[in-house]
């Protein structure tokens, strides 16, 4: 996915990468359409990235700590260019759970941008999570 001559805000995190993540998405869709499971669309999204050349990490362990003591362990559904956590979601509907869900592992990974992504019957649609900390 190309991103040049594209106009983005001055303080938008990673926005040529996120662009090319989205067409990755955006093309998963276009072609399989809606009613997949999450798994399903995840590995048509890692075909996507590989052809991409977009540089990734799927289902990545992050452990989680509470004064300095390990109590678990999350995976990411995607890590891209160690920099935008992808969590893939599928149904009509952003459920709270799920972005706090991203925000807490954006805040456990020591990273600033997470890509909510819900496959839902009318197309795509996505937030973006920053971490502000």
């Amino acid at each position: 996915m190309e991103a040049k001559n594209k106009t983005y805000k001055p303080d938008l995190l990673y926005p040529e990468l996120s662009y090319s993540v989205m067409g990755v998405v955006f093309d998963v869709f276009s072609e399989l359409g809606y009613g997949y499971k999450e798994n399903q669309y995840q590995k048509a999204i890692e075909v996507g990235f590989r052809e991409a050349g977009i540089n990734h990490k799927k289902e990545l362990p992050v452990k989680i700590f509470y004064k300095n003591r390990f109590i678990t362990t999350v995976y990411l559904d995607f890590l891209v260019e160690d920099k935008i956590v992808l969590e893939i979601k599928q149904g009509n509907k952003f459920k709270l759970k799920d972005i706090e869900q991203l925000y807490n592992y954006l805040k456990s990974a020591n990273l600033k941008l997470g890509l909510l992504v819900r496959f839902t019957a009318v197309g795509v649609k996505f937030k973006r999570i920053v971490n502000i900390k």
